[in-house]
């Protein structure tokens, strides 16, 4: 590999090295950006700890994805390529994260593909690399895609770890060093059966993160407010979806509150915590058909809000249905070695 020459000092892996053309990717705009915009969104509204961002994350998947580019034992190029695939693999991220993501129903790697690509950042990229081979490890495909994108990926690893750390929710205590050394690549990633438990353990401080923090209850309703002003200031022009890689947190925050009506009120209310109240709440497995809840059309619920609008006399634009995301734990199909034998985790 290059010479490294500069080190980065992150709070949770300690100090991590950069090489010379790494540091020059670094200083791109594209990748500053994600300075200024939140891992975690308004859950800093929570947690008050809960302000790391995009940026820290990156630098610490980049790190943890070299750690086991090691133990695979990669060729040079292909650990550099994992590499800067972990540097860059939330870098069409739009603010507050998978806030806005939620608006514009683009996933944020079809973004990040963008970026690579197609942005001044391509060119400086292109000098060493293919750019198609990145965005191919951020998608999770190919021999080295489930390093960055899959079940036991390290992009997981460290956002699980970090945001444990900053929230202080104490689920996301994760032996990565375990489970890193007991990896192997053949035509996919293989976890020894040594491995297993570390692994386990990470999936079930996953699970408990969920409704803890990414689905906390005032989060959800924080979420739900920002993007119905997001969506406003999209409808009056104020904002280009086309443009959301460009933006950050500061930028949207600022566009708000310089807006009129509808959008500046929502925003001062997030600001001051005045938010808006549950008027009713039912629990999914109350229905009949519990996973068809989260296949509503958002269509259906903007009938339903208008016609409960229209019912109780209220403004259209504060009222919100919203539905939680469906939790999507499934069954891991994570190879495990024992002896000559291969088994699914979940066996």
């Amino acid at each position: 590999m290059m010479s490294q020459k500069k080190f980065i000092r992150d709070s949770i892996h300690g100090n991590l090295p950069l090489n010379d053309f790494e540091v020059e990717v670094l200083d791109y705009p594209q990748v500053q950006r994600l300075r200024r915009v939140k891992q975690l969104g308004f859950i800093s509204l929570i947690y008050p700890g809960a302000n790391h961002s995009r940026f820290e994350h990156s630098i610490g998947t980049m790190h943890l994805a070299s750690k086991l580019a090691e133990q695979l034992e990669l060729e040079d190029y292909d650990k550099e390529l994992v590499r800067m695939a972990g540097l860059l693999h939330d870098a069409g991220h739009g603010p507050f994260s998978h806030v806005s993501e939620a608006v514009f129903d683009v996933p944020h790697e079809e973004l990040t593909g963008f970026v690579v690509k197609e942005t001044s950042l391509a060119d400086k990229l292109s000098e060493r690399f293919d750019t198609q081979e990145i965005i191919d490890i951020i998608n999770g495909k190919g021999r080295l895609g489930p390093i960055i994108s899959g079940e036991l990926d390290m992009d997981r690893m460290d956002y699980l770890i970090r945001d444990s750390h900053y929230t202080g929710v104490a689920y996301g205590v994760i032996d990565t060093e375990r489970i890193i050394s007991n990896l192997k690549l053949k035509r996919e990633l293989i976890l020894d059966i040594k491995g297993v438990q570390a692994a386990e353990a990470a999936l079930t401080a996953r699970y408990l993160m969920y409704p803890s923090v990414y689905q906390h209850h005032t989060t959800r309703i924080i979420n739900a407010m920002f993007r119905r002003c997001l969506r406003h200031m999209i409808s009056q022009d104020i904002v280009n979806p086309n443009e959301m890689y460009k933006y950050d947190d500061s930028d949207m925050i600022s566009m708000c509150r310089s807006s009129e009506g509808f959008s500046r009120d929502i925003m001062e209310r997030i600001d001051n915590r005045q938010l808006l109240k549950v008027a009713k709440s039912e629990p999914v497995n109350g229905f009949e058909n519990p996973e068809q809840i989260f296949k509503i059309e958002k269509e259906k619920l903007a009938k339903a809000e208008e016609e409960i609008s229209e019912d109780f006399g209220l403004d259209r634009n504060y009222v919100i249905l919203n539905v939680s995301e469906y939790p999507s734990f499934d069954e891991m199909k994570t190879w495990v070695s024992f002896g000559e034998n291969l088994y699914h985790l979940n066996e």
